[in-house]
């Protein structure tokens, strides 16, 4: 094989041709299981988390009532609080959607893929995997930006207050 085509002076699109051997097909066949799986368990818990934050003003409400009843919030205030909480909840549950989407995706192509030897169900596959990754990546430098953001400002205030 030659890492360049000498008549079109272009280089190869395809330098080293992969093979996915038996070994290969094994360990992607049962990656999309669990990912299958994994993706299943996470649009469960995307539904109870969207369950929750439905019922949360009801909870709130009823455990306000419970309580002491000297409370130093007025009702309307709670309520603004159920529904800010029941807000952020969903977009919790959103933003764990579309991992689950990608996971699964990735799976229900994969095992295609495998299952008729077919090269492009199995690109869309890889595809599905890296928008997965690429996804959560994104997700995770973004929290960690918001936890380096909300650590700058607890310590500016601890050192104003003193």
């Amino acid at each position: 094989m030659e890492p360049y085509n000498q008549s079109a002076s272009v280089p190869n699109e395809n330098l080293f041709e992969l093979q996915v051997d038996q070994q290969s097909i094994g360990y992607l066949s049962e990656t999309a299981r669990w990912a299958k799986f994994l993706s299943i368990v996470g649009f469960v818990v995307c539904g109870f988390i969207v369950i929750f934050a439905l019922f949360f003003g009801s909870i709130m409400s009823v455990i306000s009532k419970m309580g002491s009843g000297s409370d130093s919030f007025s009702s309307s205030t709670l309520a603004i609080g159920n529904y800010a909480f029941s807000i952020v909840y969903i977009i919790i549950a959103l933003l764990y959607f579309f991992p689950c989407l990608y996971l699964f995706n990735f799976s229900s192509k994969m095992q295609t893929a495998l299952r008729n030897n077919d090269q492009i169900n199995l690109n869309a596959a890889l595809g599905n995997l890296k928008s997965c990754f690429k996804f959560v990546g994104i997700l995770t430098i973004v929290v960690l930006s918001f936890y380096l953001l909300g650590t700058i400002v607890v310590v500016s205030v601890a050192s104003l207050m003193r």
